[in-house]
């Protein structure tokens, strides 16, 4: 019987925030300590660059990863938007506590949103899903790369050094700063990041204690809404270089109506002169096949091209 946990977690303030999340909720399920161990991946030490312009997978993981099968930690804690659809041998995702706000934000100089915004106008932004869905949104406007931590993000449209900048909510309302949000993106103007707002428990797949603690502290719902959401993901072969979203929730009509799965997915150009996207819906525990179905109506739709050409340029960020 082990006298403590090890849980090893990236060392930025929302990696943290998650990592204390988790410890406090595996503390109460086990009645062992959780120690955290702060790893350094590629992803944190790249801040001047575009991640899509770095390539590879994992960039938030591996190093993690590698500390996990090693043995050196007992779990890892990762934003689900940040974890490949393809795992190292070895490793499983246990668990996801319950799922945050899944949209994405904006934080302006001046109250704008996207559709307010000015001719012109800049927007901070270095995700590639998000720059595609800006730019069919609002071709008039200049896309700025913005890199750093959520504090410094935000800083620089409330500073007006750009207008506004596109983020996640989850993130922003974790660490305590939802007054700073001034707009909501809805989902018919935005499909949010596979994953966004999960956070998820990585183990060795051997680890029969680590399994049963993270059955015990998972949230049902959430896992079944990011499966789906990866398996649009995993059949369209998306990363960080390709601009892929997609977005499941659970939704009922009325007062004690029946409840079903609700799946948006997107594929866009860098350029947003194509945008591609669906929505499915099924039972609940219809997430395999809606992200099947899914992916099936955005190749009938002409994802297939616009990920061939992406794939081609040696990468999306070649078009930007």
């Amino acid at each position: 019987m082990r006298d403590k946990l090890v849980l090893g977690t990236r060392g930025s303030a929302l990696a943290l925030w998650q990592a204390n999340w988790v410890k406090g909720l595996l503390e109460a399920a086990s009645g062992l300590p959780v120690e955290i161990c702060k790893i350094k991946t590629t992803g944190d030490k790249i801040t001047d660059v575009p991640l899509a312009k770095v390539g590879g997978k994992g960039l938030f993981t591996k190093e993690i990863e590698v500390e996990l099968l090693d043995g050196r930690v007992d779990l890892a804690v990762h934003s689900m938007k940040d974890v490949p659809t393809d795992l190292p041998a070895g490793l499983v995702l246990a668990g996801m506590p319950a799922r945050a706000d899944a949209c994405d934000v904006l934080v302006a100089h001046a109250g704008e949103d996207l559709l307010t915004l000015p001719e012109g106008g800049r927007v901070g932004t270095s995700s590639l899903r998000r720059i595609a869905q800006v730019r069919a949104l609002r071709p008039d406007v200049e896309i700025v790369d913005v890199r750093g931590n959520l504090d410094t993000r935000m800083g620089k449209a409330e500073s007006g050094e750009v207008d506004l900048v596109i983020l996640a909510a989850a993130g922003i309302r974790r660490l305590g700063w939802g007054q700073r949000i001034t707009a909501e993106i809805p989902t018919s103007q935005m499909v949010s990041a596979v994953g966004q707002g999960a956070v998820g428990i990585e183990i060795r797949a051997d680890d029969e204690l680590m399994a049963g603690l993270c059955a015990r502290v998972s949230d049902a719902d959430t896992l079944a809404c990011v499966r789906a959401e990866r398996v649009v993901m995993n059949l369209l072969e998306g990363g960080c270089q390709v601009p892929i979203g997609a977005y499941a929730r659970f939704v009922a009509d009325g007062d004690g109506g029946a409840r079903r799965m609700v799946l948006d997915a997107l594929v866009g150009s860098v350029d947003g002169a194509r945008i591609v996207r669906t929505q499915v819906e099924g039972a609940p525990d219809s997430g395999e096949e809606l992200g099947q179905r899914a992916v099936e109506e955005l190749k009938a739709a002409g994802a297939l091209p616009i990920l061939n050409e992406i794939r081609q340029a040696a990468g999306a960020a070649d078009l930007l």
